[in-house]
């Protein structure tokens, strides 16, 4: 059954008669880039992608004229409610169900194609939206977002490509497969998980995940490191361990306030620790270090140029986010993730470590063992940057709006469905 809000959309198109539905009401086309405020790596690849959206206009296809927008699309459900902190709630002792939920659901031989169920119940704002913008390409960062991409278009009889990037290092179960026109990928480990689930060849490209840019550009190390007031003659270590919610981070900032009294030992070391917008962390570390009276660490604010913080720095200790360690990738930046991973951080930190791109402490005890091996063999930090090279796509967000592009203006005929489940073959990876 039609809702009063659908029914009112689809007298807006036949009022519309005919008119083009790749051209904004606005007068300029539109590109319509979306995430989920559910943590922080999504936002990020979409403002990466606008931002080469910019970079590219009037080339690769791109209209000189076209608007972008980035939205959230949270902010379009019928439900209100915080991603974030529905996040936050998975990082307890929840987190083997999440682990379970995110690495096994839809994963197998029944598979997910799309359908307009999600739409029609919880965002029919957004197929106003649709409606109203008429964009010309949609790029989704999360699932709910691609999703809700989908069955707008089948609601509305609108067309646009839909183009998703997943931003971690697997593909989980629920994005729209047999809906999606172009999927975005990190790795042909990736591709492989996508071909089993009848994702066409034509449909899947190897990007790389899609980073803000900085990365390439030429530095001074020793002007940079006087910057940020960090010694030039020792190794660098960016202990990064901040975030919006502090939530994820109890049992990183656990285990590394465990090493602390060891970092006295690693003099050829300097420790750069990164507590982000939480305030409240970094005097807590700062108290700590003056009581231990530590000379071997910084504390910084919270730092706006991080691509470049993390080029002048040696290796890093962090969490295993798909953004993240991609940033720390096109840095050349070698990392040492910390900690037990669930969910998309376990397909993270199996990837790199099966590369031979990062190193694993799960323990304080080893990371202060990997630290001391590092300290007294500083080469070893040549082979994970060599390694990790075959990883490194820096260029990935302008070759998502090149590829995006190449999709629009076709004619695609659509069916609608509420919900699509299909058959695959044998997953290519057992998880």
């Amino acid at each position: 059954m039609q809702t009063e809000q659908t029914e009112q959309i689809e007298d807006t198109l036949r009022e519309a008669d005919g008119a083009s539905v790749n051209v904004s009401t606005g007068g300029h086309p539109i590109i319509t880039i979306m995430h989920a405020s559910v943590g922080s790596g999504h936002k990020a690849a979409a403002n990466a992608v606008a931002q080469a959206v910019d970079r590219l206009r009037g080339t690769h296809g791109v209209p000189a004229d076209v608007e972008v927008e980035v939205i959230d699309i949270l902010d379009f459900g019928r439900i209100k409610f915080d991603g974030n902190k529905t996040a936050a709630a998975f990082t307890g002792a929840t987190r083997p169900i999440y682990d379970i939920t995110w690495r096994y659901t839809l994963t197998g031989r029944l598979l997910w194609g799309g359908g307009t169920g999600w739409s029609r119940v919880m965002f029919p704002a957004f197929n106003e939206y649709i409606v109203n913008k008429r964009p010309i390409a949609i790029i989704a960062t999360h699932i709910t977002a691609a999703n809700v991409a989908v069955g707008a278009r089948m609601i509305t009889g609108i067309e646009y490509p839909i183009v998703c990037i997943p931003t971690d290092y697997e593909i989980e179960g629920w994005w729209p497969h047999k809906e999606t026109d172009l999927f975005c990928v990190a790795t042909e480990f990736m591709a492989e998980t996508l071909r089993p689930r009848h994702v066409k060849e034509s449909s899947i490209c190897i990007t790389g995940i899609p980073v803000r840019g900085g990365f390439d550009d030429p530095i001074d190390h020793d002007e940079e490191c006087e910057r940020f007031g960090l010694p030039k003659d020792k190794l660098l270590v960016l202990v990064m361990a901040g975030a919006s919610l502090p939530q994820p981070y109890v049992r990183f900032r656990a285990a590394i306030e465990q090493t602390l009294p060891f970092l006295r030992g690693l003099e050829q070391m300097h420790f750069v620790f990164l507590p982000g917008r939480d305030k409240e962390y970094a005097d807590r570390l700062n108290k700590i270090f003056d009581a231990m009276k530590l000379e071997n660490v910084t504390v910084l604010d919270y730092v706006e140029d991080m691509a470049t913080l993390m080029r002048i720095c040696d290796v890093a200790i962090l969490k295993s986010g798909g953004l993240t360690v991609t940033e720390c990738l096109c840095a050349r930046l070698p990392m040492i993730l910390l900690g037990k991973s669930y969910g998309q951080e376990k397909a993270n930190t199996t990837m790199l470590t099966g590369f031979g791109a990062s190193m694993h402490a799960t323990t304080a005890r080893e990371l202060i063992m990997v630290l001391r091996h590092l300290h007294d063999n500083p080469a070893a930090l040549k082979a994970l940057l060599v390694n990790a090279e075959g990883l490194r796509h820096p260029d990935a967000a302008d070759i998502i709006v090149d590829k995006t592009m190449g999709l629009v203006g076709r004619d695609v005929k659509r069916e609608k469905h509420f919900a699509e489940f299909y058959w695959g073959d044998k997953p290519a990876h057992i998880r």
